[in-house]
């Protein structure tokens, strides 16, 4: 027979009671449950977080099993808010999930309403927009990484600026729906200029297969370790959301270097000012050398 008190009594020291009771009356919005998301809702689960509102245009695919922790031979083919629904009661049965259908980007005055927290485990450029934008006009907080090789996580809050912003899409003022292809393309290349700009991603990559990505001939590299270990990081950001503890991560986040065993910060603005002219020079050689 399950009982809740018996499943996160293990939690209990690095939360106390008080706030595990915080935690089972939770709510966390998870906009992709693939990768990261998907890594994140499971970790949530396990911690005893009551509630939990799940969207998701995909099905599992076989290129999901390398690091999608929900997928497996037996899934594939099926809607993956369906899958995770099912795998998140199996965790806990008492948990509550709410499964929106295609049409959860019109809905998300309805959700930020009662979510104050969100998760973005998204690749979906536009859509990525379309939540922030709405994250800031209802006070909600987003918890986000990014298109990296190094695991890393973002908390981007109400006053924060949106990562088109910071980043300097070509998307202001755009509505999601009509933002282009071309544009797309553009907003990865400057979160990948980012990336590379602030972290040491770049040494511990294949350029060749990089230069393949900027150039949109070959899709994102992902690998189970990174994957897994920001939608933890991610969780671990989310739980201190609801629970109103503080922690040193901001918008512009940090990056997990498990191979230097150290956490990358941003870089300072000279170093970055002189990396970034490198890295531009590395990104139009690999436009050209690809076109």
């Amino acid at each position: 027979m399950f009982d809740y008190e018996e499943m996160t009594g293990r939690n209990i020291g690095f939360v106390t009671a008080d706030e595990q009771r915080v935690l089972r009356d939770g709510r966390v919005f998870i906009c992709g449950v693939g990768g990261m998301g998907g890594a994140a809702a499971m970790a949530l689960a396990r911690a005893g977080v009551g509630s939990l509102v799940i969207a998701d245009f995909d099905v599992f695919e076989t290129s999901n099993l390398n690091r999608q922790v929900f997928a497996f031979d037996d899934t594939l083919g099926r809607d993956k808010t369906d899958v995770t629904r099912e795998r998140l009661v199996a965790i806990n049965p008492e948990i509550r999930v709410t499964v929106l259908g295609r049409d959860w980007p019109s809905r998300l005055d309805e959700v930020l309403t009662g979510c104050r927290v969100v998760i973005n485990g998204m690749d979906d450029v536009a859509a990525s927009i379309g939540l922030y934008r709405k994250a800031r006009d209802h006070g909600a907080t987003v918890v986000d990484a990014y298109t990296s090789p190094l695991a890393s996580v973002t908390v981007v809050r109400p006053n924060d600026p949106r990562p088109e912003e910071r980043l300097r899409f070509p998307t202001a003022g755009v509505a999601p729906e009509a933002i282009t292809r071309e544009m797309r393309d553009e907003c990865l290349r400057r979160e990948i200029e980012y990336v590379l700009v602030h972290s040491s991603s770049g040494d511990h990559i294949d350029l060749a297969v990089a230069a393949e990505v900027i150039a949109g001939q070959r899709s994102r590299m992902s690998f189970a370790p990174m994957v897994v270990t920001s939608g933890c990081l991610m969780a671990f950001e989310a739980i201190a959301l609801l629970l109103g503890r503080a922690t040193a991560t901001d918008f512009r986040g940090w990056f997990f270097n498990p191979r230097g065993a150290a956490v990358e910060r941003p870089r300072a603005l000279a170093v970055a000012w002189m990396r970034r002219h490198i890295v531009r020079r590395f990104m139009s050689r690999s436009l050209v050398s690809h076109d």
